[in-house]
């Protein structure tokens, strides 16, 4: 055994598992954190390991405080409906002292959940698949309807801050420290002319005219683990930037990857718009949960959630290619850049697609 593999068995053996853990496998999904399936004496995956990436996070400790404290709601929620809180919620496995995390000889933050079997992890959406996240999603937040949101905190400081984000795209591109920006001056062009539109859900949560609720703020399809007989949503999973914000956050994330017809990194940009049928596919199961507690002005808002949630992870990617690829995993050279023409060229696609998606909503006030 490696000595980097025998690092990743000792931080397993800090936590509280039922049987001695005896080998793992290197999950490659995701961006950020590095994440283990742990296997105890037997042969399917038992536990799922994550070391937290505190470059991204840096206050792992209040992270960790937000998803106990969520997830010990969901459980209580899903008992009191006469559900299975060990199988649709995420189950924090606690060190063998107690502890939420483990801290090892680096100073790095390790935690653990109990990994479910017979589900699903999608990457790419079907009509079925995208409804039944939509009612998996809606169903988590009509449960979190009722959590204080102002007691979390924000683990990653103006995550949906629309904003800040802009001003941190200019700021990238002001400094262009790799001289990148004259590879793609007609998209950075597009990425400027879209300023006044930045402030367009933060003006309202201001205003009073939105609420300030709990969001997953990473809503993907593969977010959602499926049941793998039936299909339908069994847990919600990744809840590392569970925050304080609008519900128009999530449901633009899940428009943003779900309804594109390609992916993210899709370069042939000639096949990349916004599937209007999986739009409102989307609308109604996320309505058929949660509409009782929405109010008109965030139904309402749902498109501009979906143009904006796109908008900002396009300049988001533009900037960290421009400042030399230091916050998305990436697994090619310019990767960030094909990200960014992607989620741009959704966004102008719904600059012209903006008043149906609106005539949809409105058909389920």
């Amino acid at each position: 055994m490696s000595e980097a593999e025998k690092f990743v068995m000792r931080a397993a053996s800090e936590f509280d598992f039922e049987g001695m853990p005896t080998s793992f496998e290197r999950c490659n999904a995701g961006h950020i954190n590095d994440t283990f399936f742990i296997y105890c004496e037997k042969k399917d995956p038992s536990y799922i390991l994550q070391r937290v990436n505190t470059n991204i996070f840096k206050d792992p400790e209040s992270l960790m405080e937000n998803i106990w404290g969520v997830c010990m709601h969901l459980r209580r929620k899903t008992a009191e409906e006469g559900g299975d809180p060990d199988r649709e919620v995420r189950k924090i496995i606690l060190t063998k002292s107690g502890s939420r995390y483990y801290i090892d000889e680096e100073g790095g933050y390790w935690r653990a959940y109990l990994c479910l079997n017979g589900v699903l992890c999608l990457n790419e959406a079907t009509k079925e698949t995208f409804y039944k996240s939509a009612l998996a999603f809606g169903h988590f937040f009509c449960q979190l309807a009722d959590y204080p949101a102002d007691t979390l905190v924000e683990t990653i400081p103006n995550f949906h801050n629309t904003v800040s984000r802009f001003n941190d795209f200019v700021a990238a591109l002001e400094a262009d420290p790799l001289g990148r920006a004259k590879e793609c001056p007609e998209l950075i062009e597009f990425a400027l002319s879209k300023r006044d539109k930045c402030s367009y859900i933060l003006d309202r949560l201001a205003s009073g005219e939105m609420r300030l609720c709990v969001t997953h703020n990473d809503t993907k399809l593969n977010n959602v683990l499926l049941d793998e007989k039936t299909g339908d949503g069994v847990c919600v999973i990744d809840l590392d930037t569970v925050m304080p914000g609008s519900i128009l956050y999530d449901f633009g994330d899940s428009i943003r990857f779900g309804a594109s017809s390609a992916k993210e990194d899709e370069a042939d940009l000639d096949k990349v718009f916004v599937d209007l049928e999986l739009f409102e596919t989307y609308v109604d199961g996320f309505l058929k949960e949660l509409r009782p507690a929405m109010t008109e002005a965030e139904i309402l808002g749902l498109p501009m959630g979906a143009y904006l949630m796109t908008y900002e992870c396009g300049i988001r990617f533009l900037a960290d290619y421009l400042t030399g690829d230091t916050y998305f995993k990436t697994h090619y050279e310019g990767q960030n850049l094909v990200r960014a023409k992607n989620q741009l060229k959704l966004v102008a696609d719904m600059d012209e697609k903006l008043p149906e998606m609106e005539k949809i909503v409105r058909r389920y006030l």
